[in-house]
């Protein structure tokens, strides 16, 4: 099973994080910031791995920590999950529409954390939210994960829409990307012999 678990603790944040990469998209998510737990569900049902994120934070100051730590512990949860990436498709995409947003997610799963975010926002808030903190979020995932990542909006105007669209993309492309091959099943899928 390709499953692993991550304690975090700092003097801002208390987060544990368990994933279970070939799942069936159960989740329980507690970050005490109810727009964050929605979009953490939305990317475990969509990318079929179960999630158990526990997060205490220092809330009373702002969410930034929280957010920030989530996206790391998850990151390094799916990391050690992956182990060696041998087997895996290593490549995801995928193109997100939800009502009037569109949404282009791409990544590899290349152990080499980069992140291109092109996601343009009308609002400074959702609900309580910054909608700056959803960069931190994806910049903390995809550097935990080794993950190389774009994420772009192509268009769309509610700021709901736009981010929940970021999401899905990020599942559906996750779930591609760690899918095992069955012809390079014991495999590493570089020429490198490593990720």
């Amino acid at each position: 099973m390709r499953e692993a678990s991550i304690e975090r603790n700092t003097k801002e944040t208390r987060i544990t994080a368990s994933v279970r990469l070939d799942g069936t998209g159960q989740y329980d998510v507690e970050t005490g910031i109810g727009f964050l737990d929605h979009m953490l569900e939305q990317l475990s049902r969509h990318s079929l791995i179960d999630i158990t994120l526990k997060a205490e934070g220092d809330l009373h100051i702002d969410f930034h920590h929280t957010t920030e730590d989530t996206g790391i512990a998850l990151g390094q949860a799916v990391a050690q999950a992956l182990g060696e990436r041998k087997g895996i498709a290593r490549y995801g995409e995928a193109l997100i529409p939800m009502d009037e947003t569109l949404t282009r997610v791409a990544l590899d799963a290349s152990n080499r954390p980069y992140l291109i975010w092109r996601v343009d926002f009308s609002r400074d808030k959702l609900g309580q939210m910054d909608t700056e903190l959803f960069k931190e979020w994806f910049q903390a995932f995809a550097q935990h994960a080794g993950l190389t990542l774009h994420v772009e909006t192509l268009y769309g105007v509610n700021a709901h829409h736009i981010v929940e669209s970021c999401y899905k993309g990020l599942a559906r492309a996750l779930r591609r990307a760690i899918e095992i091959d069955p012809r390079q099943a014991g495999a590493v899928p570089s020429t490198k012999g490593a990720l």
